[in-house]
């Protein structure tokens, strides 16, 4: 049976049906997940996508993390559900102290939209095994509240546990702290980032195949 991914859309998701195209295109069976509907349907993990739940209201993600949906997903993820937040889904995953510090609005104040060089640094987390260590890879940007921000403390922590995920290379959009554009959680299974994996799956649209590699690690069919 195929691994079954479970794709959540809230009021304002614009990314829930590329996200859903993704997880197929790895092989995996994308399961509708319902922002009212608190039940995971039996998923092996969630992809919680971009675009502006419930508007961005208050400020990105703060409403969403209190669908019902996510109660499950909180609890399902420290018990180690694989879980992973692209753009506002990462701002989602901050908003639910399932993973440390904030995104706010980007440095400039200027919406940003470009193809995007990134870093790997992670490898060992379950949406980055398909990569290599240090790999650099070219992903699509599309922010406003993308600058990611926290204490140094904070940061110093994600450095020394090696919690950066993906590092942006060639310029930063953002303004993000230590020119992070993803991180993940101490046990690995929880990641979000900013950039959209799902808009890099083939090589007729977007900017090539970089991005697939996030959903086929879900699926252990190799990149």
């Amino acid at each position: 049976m195929p691994v079954r991914v479970g794709v959540v859309t809230f009021p304002g998701s614009l990314d829930d049906r590329d996200a859903a195209r993704a997880v197929r295109q790895a092989g995996a069976e994308a399961v509708s997940l319902w922002h009212a509907d608190p039940s995971l349907h039996d998923v092996d993990a969630v992809v919680l996508p971009g675009g502006f739940s419930y508007g961005d209201y208050l400020r990105a993600g703060a409403i969403a993390r209190f669908a019902p949906v996510m109660e499950s997903i909180i609890a399902g993820a420290k018990d180690g559900l694989p879980v992973l937040g692209i753009c506002n889904g990462f701002q989602v995953l901050c908003e639910s102290h399932l993973l440390p510090g904030a995104l706010v609005g980007n440095a400039g104040r200027k919406f940003v939209c470009r193809a995007q060089d990134l870093i790997v640094e992670n490898v060992s987390t379950a949406w980055t095994s398909s990569y290599r260590p240090g790999q650099r890879i070219v992903i699509p940007i599309k922010n406003m509240d993308g600058m990611y921000v926290a204490d140094e403390r904070t940061l110093d922590k994600l450095e020394a546990e090696g919690r950066v995920v993906v590092r942006y290379d060639q310029g930063n959009p953002n303004g993000s702290y230590r020119d992070i554009a993803g991180i993940t959680n101490k046990a690995g299974n929880v990641v979000g980032l900013m950039p959209h994996p799902e808009h890099a799956i083939d090589e007729l649209t977007g900017t090539g195949t970089d991005g697939i590699g996030f959903f086929l690690s879900r699926t252990g069919v190799a990149a």
